[in-house]
């Protein structure tokens, strides 16, 4: 297990034009900004980067930008899959070049095979995995074709070349601590749902990889290392208000995103790309602000810096 990848990470919100690529003035403050913060790590290109709907210039662009503005401050995971796995590996080999901490990889969730998912899925992790000498680090796959089920899925996941841990997208805690007794500490794992940030450190998660870090980053790392050292009334009570604020707005979730951002930041991650968001409707900056203030006070991170 790698001890220094560790941490509240958010999976960066790629700031994007009004046409839909990288908005490189954007992105160079944003990333310098959570770095700033002291974000434990970066993850690139997920689901909330909208890695997929980018094409594979803007992809690789995105990640030159990000380590250059990075400089080595934090380590930086890059997301490669693709709709392909020759454009993964792709991906994958100019991650190494631009010398990030790992790579991480969906499965090919998009076609079915004679053998089943899991058995599809284990060749494209193993293509992308072999391709460079990167740590990677797959996403956790919820459904396996494995007669022995989510622990015969990661005893072939830990026989793959490079393979350093898991980003696992479940809300099942007892899938999390499956996969934990399975890999015996030879895996880094990722928690990637923000409901679960503490959650999961009880099942063997090394970090936490999330959306909703971006705009609430230096909150959530400080209420998960006091949960670590043992303050469970403070991770209870900010948990309880963030899972209620997160089912709140998950509806329209990309405009409350860019909304709040600028509001707090005043940085525009532009808009998503269609058909994400596609339903999204704007937000008063009044409840915006309320929200912001919210989270912030239920943190407690405010009687931290008034004490110090």
């Amino acid at each position: 297990m790698n001890t220094t990848l560790k941490g509240v990470w958010p999976a960066l919100v790629t700031p994007l034009d009004a046409d839909g690529n990288p908005n490189i003035d954007q992105l160079e403050k944003w990333v310098d900004l959570l770095i700033t913060q002291g974000m434990d790590g970066l993850y690139l290109l997920g689901s909330t980067g909208l890695g997929f709907l980018l094409n594979e210039a803007s992809r690789k662009k995105v990640t030159e930008i990000v380590t250059d503005v990075n400089s080595g401050r934090v380590p930086i995971i890059v997301q490669v899959g693709s709709m392909t796995t020759a454009e993964s590996v792709r991906l994958a080999q100019h991650a190494a070049k631009c010398s990030v901490e790992g790579i991480s990889s969906v499965a090919p969730v998009y076609y079915g095979s004679s053998d089943g998912t899991s058995g599809m899925a284990l060749k494209h992790y193993e293509e992308i995995a072999k391709s460079t000498d990167l740590p990677f680090f797959p996403y956790q796959l919820g459904s396996t074709g494995f007669s022995d089920g989510l622990v015969g899925f990661v005893n072939k996941l830990l026989e793959l070349p490079n393979m350093a841990g898991m980003k696992l997208t479940t809300t099942n805690l007892l899938e999390i601590s499956t996969i934990a007794y399975s890999a015996k500490g030879r895996l880094t794992l990722f928690s990637g749902a923000d409901e679960l940030m503490c959650h999961a450190a009880l099942c063997g998660t090394s970090g936490a990889i999330g959306s909703f870090y971006n705009l609430f980053g230096m909150e959530c790392q400080y209420v998960r290392e006091e949960f670590l050292k043992g303050n469970v009334s403070l991770a209870t009570s900010f948990m309880l208000i963030f899972q209620e604020f997160i089912a709140d707005v998950l509806p329209n979730v990309w405009t409350f995103l860019r909304q709040a951002i600028q509001l707090r930041y005043a940085i525009d991650i532009g808009p998503s790309i269609a058909p994400v968001g596609n339903t999204n409707s704007p937000w008063k900056d009044t409840d915006i602000e309320r929200y912001l203030e919210k989270i912030e006070t239920a943190s407690e991170i405010n009687r931290k810096k008034l004490s110090v």
